[in-house]
Parts: structure tokens; sequence; C-alpha cells
């Protein structure tokens, strides 16, 4: 993900008039395309490209998704919570999924549903200890 680049323009949507002059706020939700949640202020994107031949299974899902959506595009983001470290362990990302909102969690060949998972006992209020932007 070292690579920045312009989003194609048939996937943007035109500016309103004074884009350049409004404020970050109003900027941050104007839709800027139809791939908004990889599309930053500028209408660049940050990319990572994905080869069939070096990681046939990431390839193989981005594929399908794209031949159900049309959008040969997910976000790869960090995997944390605020005021948390990355996870990095299973064990981390169990613990992170059972205490948030996520619905699902994939880790290898695994899938874990949250509504089918054991009663979750370890709250820690992390939602409590940390402000929100």
């Amino acid at each position: 993900m070292l690579l920045i680049d312009k989003v194609k323009a048939a996937r943007c949507t035109p500016p309103p008039p004074g884009y350049e002059g409004l404020e970050m706020y109003e900027r941050l939700y104007h839709l800027r395309s139809d791939i908004p949640a990889v599309t930053h202020v500028d209408y660049t994107a940050r990319i990572q490209t994905v080869h069939q031949e070096t990681n046939p299974r990431y390839w193989q899902l981005i594929n399908a998704f794209r031949q159900l959506t049309g959008y040969g595009v997910v976000v790869n983001t960090s995997f944390y919570v605020r005021g948390e470290p990355i996870v990095c362990t299973p064990e981390d990302a169990y613990r992170c999924f059972m205490s948030t909102e996520m619905d699902w969690l994939v880790i290898g060949d695994f899938l874990f549903k949250k509504e089918e998972q054991p009663q979750w006992t370890e709250q820690d209020g992390w939602q409590s200890k940390y402000a929100l932007d």
C-alpha cells in the first residue's frame, strides 16, 4: 500500500462548486466516487495490487466480490480499536471481534458469526475508556 493514484474519472462524482475552498469537514462528507471507502478528499486512493500467482486465495475472494458487485476492490485496513494495540494473534482477533460490534470474523479457513458464539463475559469497557473522534 505504498502507491497513491487518482481514482478513475469514470468512478468519480464531480465536486460541488468551490470544493477546494470548503472546510475539511465539508469535503469529507461529499460523495466523491462510487467507491467512497477508498476515495480520499483529493480524489486519490492508496492502492495495493493482488496477483493471482502470488496470493491465489485473496485474489479469488476479490474476484468473487467483483463478479457479485462489479467492483474488484476491497478495503484493507488495520485491525484494532482505539487505545488498543494492533491485532497480532488469533486470540487478539477473537477478543477484538467479541468486544466490538463486528458481525463476522474470518481467520484462515474459519468463519465466525457473532450471534453463533458463546456469550462473551470478558468485557473490558474499551468503549468508555477512549473518546471517539
